[in-house]
């Protein structure tokens, strides 16, 4: 499996195989993804003695984020299965960022900009407890149990916990068609506030 995220300032990308990442690979770039993704996934895969059409399936980090990198991994991600016959599977940065947590409920709090961030609750299952919300943190702070929470907050690579997480749904069958695949935005893009705040 192939696991891509590019959905804020450090993406990543990882192989995945036997039910373990295999590799992971930071990517860094002042000008976005769009431009080194598929030549970063190349050198992934050379460096395993594979080609594109070895792999069994695709993941990808869905949002929230930046709306321009969110759209770079998603099209990479569904244009790559659409050659391959491959499913894909989408994940939701917040729930691969809580996968990093110890304790029985975890908050993953990613930088949304303007003063916001992007937040939910997971438990040590992974599943969504407090649905995701763009929010101010000291807001979402005063309405949650701040004492029985783990924060978990800060940049880091995801695309290795993207693929552990995704190995489980393929495993389940739940692999999708590329085309079914959708971006989780949380807050809409700047331009649709833009022209929300024109009418």
């Amino acid at each position: 499996m192939l696991a891509i995220d590019t959905t804020s300032d450090l993406g990543s990308i990882a192989l995945a195989g036997d039910g373990r990442v295999l590799e992971e690979v930071a990517l860094h770039s002042a000008d976005g993804f769009a431009h080194m993704l598929f030549g970063e996934i190349e050198r992934l895969l050379a460096r395993h003695k594979l080609k594109i059409t070895d792999i069994d399936g695709f993941a990808v980090a869905a949002g929230p984020g930046a709306f321009t990198g969110v759209r770079v991994g998603l099209t990479a991600a569904k244009g790559l299965a659409e050659a391959t016959g491959r499913k894909v599977v989408a994940i939701s940065n917040l729930q691969a960022l809580a996968s990093f947590g110890t304790r029985p409920l975890r908050a993953p709090v990613i930088d949304a900009r303007r003063g916001e961030v992007f937040v939910a609750i997971y438990d040590s299952d992974l599943r969504l407890v407090s649905e995701e919300v763009v929010v101010k943190f000291e807001d979402w702070m005063k309405a949650s149990p701040r004492d029985a929470i783990e924060i978990i907050q800060g940049s880091r690579e995801l695309a290795g916990a993207i693929a552990s997480i995704a190995n489980s749904r393929f495993q389940a069958g739940l692999g999708q068609d590329p085309a079914d695949i959708d971006a989780n935005y949380v807050r809409r893009s700047d331009a649709e506030l833009f022209w929300r705040d024109q009418t």
